[in-house]
């Protein structure tokens, strides 16, 4: 089991008895660890993470009902679901079952792996979404490509940014993760770097009538379960003309699911609506793996629109 990352419950003695805790988990003591963390809870009932990792436990025992009474009381104590709660209930057939993902979970979650997540995209899960997306763009766009501006969308830490630099004037990358925005900074590639919610930096952008000639986001959309406002706001900064690029998991039923890897998969149907409510035409649709999963090749879709 995945230790929970620690949000304080306000109680000094409550935070002590979940270190404890953990260091009884440590040991393989699940049955220790949850009566430990049971006591915590008493010192501060809305203690979330005690909640969270109660869960955690009883999923891992194979107490269904009581992981779900666990996980909805870490959901109630914490509005912002840091820990991913409600990802939990969905997973488990309580509560909604695509509930959006919270910005302060997704920034929590590639911020405390940024150190390690390009290595880890490389070497372990043969990612190939960057140079798949470069390869395709160049395509539909006769062959060569030289743009101007490029917005990549979600960028992480550089990865599609150092696969598209050279066929663009000016680079902006924005990701939620201040950690991933790090790292992306290193590389030296972009001309402008922006840590922000991704809808609502479109929303601004468009505010100001900024015009991107290409869009790309790479394996970013397998975070949200609705795509319509992402590509609703995509559209508003996409020059006429201009492509609007990504990749996501795929599955062969209808709408969204959430996966047991915590990842939203994307029927072909929802991907078509979305782009057409947001006004934008496409041009290709095609099935790809851009990683592996224990090995095994993940389905996917590599989409191109463009902006009429």
């Amino acid at each position: 089991m995945t230790t929970p990352l620690f949000l304080s419950s306000g109680d000094l003695i409550a935070d002590r008895r979940y270190q404890w805790a953990m260091d009884h988990l440590t040991l393989g003591d699940d049955a220790g660890a949850a009566d430990i963390l049971m006591q915590a809870i008493e010192l501060a009932p809305d203690f979330a993470t005690a909640w969270f990792a109660i869960g955690a436990i009883r999923d891992k025992q194979g107490d269904r009902v009581g992981a779900i009474v666990a996980f909805e009381k870490a959901r109630d104590a914490d509005p912002d679901d840091y820990h991913g709660a409600r990802l939990q209930l969905a997973r488990l057939g309580a509560g909604e079952a695509t509930p959006e993902m919270t910005a302060v979970y997704v920034r929590r979650l590639f911020d405390q792996h940024a150190p390690r997540f390009e290595h880890s995209l490389l070497n372990r899960l043969a990612y190939s979404a960057p140079q798949k997306l470069f390869d395709a763009v160049t395509a539909a766009a006769g062959g060569r490509l030289r743009l101007g501006s490029m917005l990549d969308l979600g960028c992480g830490t550089g990865l599609a940014g150092a696969a598209f630099r050279g066929a663009v004037e000016r680079l902006v990358g924005v990701d939620v993760s201040s950690g991933m925005i790090e790292q992306a900074r290193a590389k030296g590639l972009y001309d402008r770097l922006v840590v922000g919610e991704l809808v609502g930096f479109l929303r601004s952008e468009a505010e100001i009538a900024a015009r991107y000639h290409l869009i790309v986001a790479a394996d970013v959309f397998v975070y949200a379960s609705d795509l319509a406002p992402i590509t609703d706001a995509a559209a508003r900064v996409l020059a006429p003309g201009a492509f609007f690029a990504f990749t996501l998991e795929t599955h062969t039923g209808e709408g969204v699911v959430l996966q047991p890897t915590l990842r939203y998969a994307h029927g072909e149907a929802h991907v078509r609506a979305a782009l057409a409510d947001a006004g934008l035409r496409l041009v290709g649709i095609d099935g790809v793996s851009t990683r592996t999963e224990s090995g095994v090749p993940v389905p996917g879709l590599l989409v191109i629109s463009v902006a009429k």
